[in-house]
């Protein structure tokens, strides 16, 4: 592996290059290659995902102080999705660096397999970031490469609710429904949590002070998925 090419793209030198080499390593290539001591990326992918989504949301709380939860939760929704990542993994080429299986390079000619090989990967990489260089760096790495994608989200003008109706029937061929499960407060204060439900699984809640409210921000939680 070519790091010092790795880290040029990237811009960030790593001090324990380890890290790096475990952020680009895939599952299926471990059980190929059987190198004592190494490590698939899967933990740094676990720990990068939640570095990525405290930097967007962070960084969308300070940019738009008028915005509400709903509506900040679409945005990130659309910044940390499989689709924005793999498309960000394919500029710095992070893509062509993980070590796969002879199998598994295979099967990530195909799209939705290669997607999500890219996407955690990246994952894996602002994990190892955070871990070799700090919050700072990992912050600065993930402002530069993934916020920069922000004024080409385009939400069209949807709520969250119909982007979850259109997704949820496209994708699962089934129509989301809401259900009230607690309504408190006095009222004219009223507080409602609301369920969304494909089928009879609860996929998310939210909370609101109406129930379309709560609607909104249950469909929001479910796209923060």
């Amino acid at each position: 592996m070519n790091y010092e090419e790795i880290e040029e793209k990237i811009g960030v030198v790593f001090g324990n290059r380890n890290l790096l080499k475990e952020a680009l390593t895939h599952r299926s290539y471990m059980n190929e290659a059987k190198e004592p001591g190494a490590a698939h990326n899967e933990r740094l992918e676990f720990l990068g995902d939640a570095v990525l989504e405290l930097i967007v949301t962070t960084h969308l709380f300070n940019l738009f102080p008028q915005k509400m939860e709903g509506e900040l939760t679409l945005y990130r929704a659309a910044l940390v999705n499989s689709r924005t990542l793999y498309q960000v993994a394919e500029e710095l080429m992070i893509i062509d660096k993980v070590q796969l299986s002879k199998s598994e390079a295979r099967e990530s000619l195909k799209s939705k397999s290669r997607e999500k090989i890219a996407a955690n990967a990246l994952e894996a990489l602002i994990g190892a970031i955070y871990l070799d260089k700090g919050y700072d760096v990992a912050r600065v790495f993930v402002e530069k490469n993934i916020m920069s994608k922000l004024d080409k989200v385009e939400l069209g003008g949807k709520d969250a609710k119909s982007i979850v109706q259109e997704r949820a029937q496209s994708e699962f061929k089934i129509t989301p429904t809401y259900k009230v499960l607690e309504e408190s407060g006095p009222a004219h204060a009223r507080e409602f949590r609301v369920g969304l439900f494909f089928g009879d699984k609860k996929e998310a809640e939210g909370d609101g002070k109406s129930k379309q409210e709560a609607e909104l921000n249950a469909a929001a939680a479910w796209l923060s998925k």
